[in-house]
């Protein structure tokens, strides 16, 4: 038998479609986290896994280089559907979601008209990351964050009223990350998770994220006090995340 308490400050490897259904209505106040896009990235020799190579650090190894993003393909959509689906009855009734919502095309459009079915759609924030970007003609520099929330009432604990819907280079110590073959290909930096959680939670507050990779959201949650629920389909990351967690409060067991 599986207990609430039992997902709270953990690490669990499996599918998030079917371990969210144990989580109680109306028990997170923050969903933070970034899916797959459906760009089948980092597969068969794409310029991600090539990524070092192309910048003169190494060679291309495509047994040790090519590391498929689990349901990065064509499902992405279905999948990202039913996960809102779940996302819009574990929030809390001013609870938030901050979704990553791709770049190189209209990903976010058809992602935000899923999010304004199931919850409010509030605003689409760009995380400016410096030139210069992926890409083959227009490089990207930017990835984009999607907003929402349960009804029209969202927690907000900002009273600077200079909150921008664009994160510039260097904001808060924002900076992207090129990560290395020991990291997850789409590892997302501490310091940006830390802004969407102290805008939108208070210490003691709890935060899910579905898609943890190697466990960035959770890392965040604890040097802010908010509880984590961590969710990652692969045991590869699982082991990465937990590793990184036990390295900041040994107590917790996994």
């Amino acid at each position: 038998m599986v207990y609430p308490d039992d997902f709270i400050d953990q690490i669990i490897c499996g599918d998030c479609l079917e371990i969210m259904k144990w989580i109680p209505d109306k028990s997170v106040n923050l969903v933070l986290t970034d899916p797959p896009y459906g760009h089948n990235n980092n597969n068969n020799g794409d310029l991600i896994s090539r990524r070092e190579a192309a910048l003169g650090k190494g060679d291309y190894i495509p047994e040790r280089d090519n590391r498929p993003i689990a349901n990065d393909g064509k499902e992405a959509n279905e999948i990202f559907e039913k996960f809102i689906q779940e996302v819009s009855r574990i929030l809390t009734e001013d609870g938030c979601c901050c979704c990553g919502g791709g770049g190189p095309d209209p990903m976010f459009a058809r992602w935000s008209l899923i999010m304004d079915k199931y919850l409010s759609f509030k605003q689409m924030i760009i995380w400016d990351k410096g030139p210069m970007g992926m890409g083959w003609k227009y490089r990207r520099s930017y990835e984009t964050i999607l907003v929402a929330s349960k009804k029209d009432k969202m927690a907000w604990y900002d009273n600077s009223k200079k909150i921008e819907n664009i994160i510039r280079p260097g904001y808060k110590g924002i900076r992207k990350i090129i990560p290395s073959k020991d990291q997850h290909p789409t590892q997302k930096p501490v310091n940006l998770m830390k802004h969407f959680i102290e805008l939108h939670t208070k210490e003691g507050d709890i935060v899910i994220d579905p898609f943890l990779g190697s466990g960035t959201t959770a890392v965040a949650c604890l040097s802010l006090n908010r509880h984590f629920i961590g969710i990652e389909l692969s045991p590869e990351y699982c082991e990465i995340a937990r590793n990184r967690i036990s390295k900041i409060q040994p107590q917790l067991v996994f």
